[in-house]
């Protein structure tokens, strides 16, 4: 069970990761119907952050390089603050990128079904294989892309009367997925410089709040209690999602994550039946669950191949340590 401790850490993270967003996804679409992105992400982006700034202070001090008080005395253990990190032009683009991604949802939500949306999240797979490769310099099996190209199969399947319906929404959506599946990349690549996934929620979050301040002043609408509570509970869900998101990266490659994060599928379609009334086609189903199946089968060959390396390397080490005549 120790061998498989690190693939199934992170695929039962993105599992818990798919419901929080699913229900942050909920709440955007809920709010993008009576206001504008601007006023929404002010808001849960300054909130983000702020959460960002206290977990930093309220975690125990914990040392990335001794410094020293005075010479010959005890080293003080130095806090890292979220703003604290070893890439920051990686960080910079994954900002950007995450930032563009949030509007493009933003108003996809409020174009398309809820359900339809995990069309386009469903080809992150695919461009998490290509960027994979050639920016984390990532080898992708053959079986993977096998399973990428049935995700993209299952992805054909939820277009509801074929490309020539393509519209605005779907342009939208897919752009999103485009720079998330991007920022996401990115994620897993400053994992390797920096140990603390605080900066990896904080930045984005931050330039998100900041960016879309100039234009709060022109778009402002009063909002009553019940509205300022789901933009709070969005805020929460979502620091919590990226932290997840973050973390898995840490634990398995990016052509795995993103097609487990097609579990999102299930949640979409029950928080739309539930919430708006919206009902999928048999179509989306048949398509949604051999995206899924596509997902299940690459986290498998992930687990095989953990087990075969370290069969392999437990033999290793008995050749080495047999005695020769």
């Amino acid at each position: 069970m120790k061998l498989m401790a690190t693939p199934v850490l992170g695929a039962l993270m993105v599992v818990v990761y798919t419901g929080v967003l699913s229900s942050a996804d909920g709440i955007t679409k809920l709010l993008a119907g009576g206001y504008e992105a601007a006023q929404i992400y002010v808001f849960s982006g300054a909130m983000i952050a702020g959460l960002c700034l206290l977990i930093a202070v309220l975690r125990p001090r914990y040392a990335q390089e001794d410094t020293w008080e005075v010479a010959g005395r005890t080293p003080a253990r130095a806090r890292l603050w979220p703003w604290q990190t070893n890439c920051p032009r990686a960080m910079a683009a994954r900002s950007l990128a995450a930032v563009i991604a949030a509007l493009c949802f933003f108003y996809a939500f409020h174009l398309l079904p809820f359900a339809q949306v995990f069309l386009f999240i469903g080809l992150m797979p695919l461009m998490a294989g290509i960027l994979s490769g050639l920016v984390l310099d990532e080898q992708i099996r053959l079986s993977a892309w096998a399973a990428l190209l049935a995700g993209f199969i299952g992805v054909l399947f939820l277009f509801p009367t074929g490309l020539s319906s393509a519209s605005l929404g779907h342009l939208l959506a897919l752009g999103g997925a485009a720079l998330g599946t991007f920022s996401m990349i990115m994620a897993r690549y400053i994992s390797r410089f920096d140990s603390d996934l605080l900066p990896q929620v904080f930045y984005p979050n931050l330039v998100l709040c900041l960016v879309m301040l100039p234009a709060l002043p022109f778009v402002w609408q009063g909002m009553p209690l019940s509205d300022l509570a789901w933009t709070c509970g969005y805020a929460v869900l979502l620091f919590a999602a990226r932290w997840l998101a973050v973390a898995s990266l840490r634990l398995l490659p990016a052509y795995v994550v993103t097609p487990l994060m097609n579990l999102q599928f299930i949640w979409m379609v029950f928080i739309g039946a539930w919430a708006f009334g919206e009902m999928p086609s048999q179509g989306t189903w048949i398509g949604g669950l051999i995206v899924i199946g596509s997902g299940l089968f690459l986290l498998w060959g992930q687990v095989l191949a953990a087990l075969v390396n370290t069969r392999l390397g437990a033999v290793a080490g008995q050749v080495r340590q047999r005695p020769t005549l």
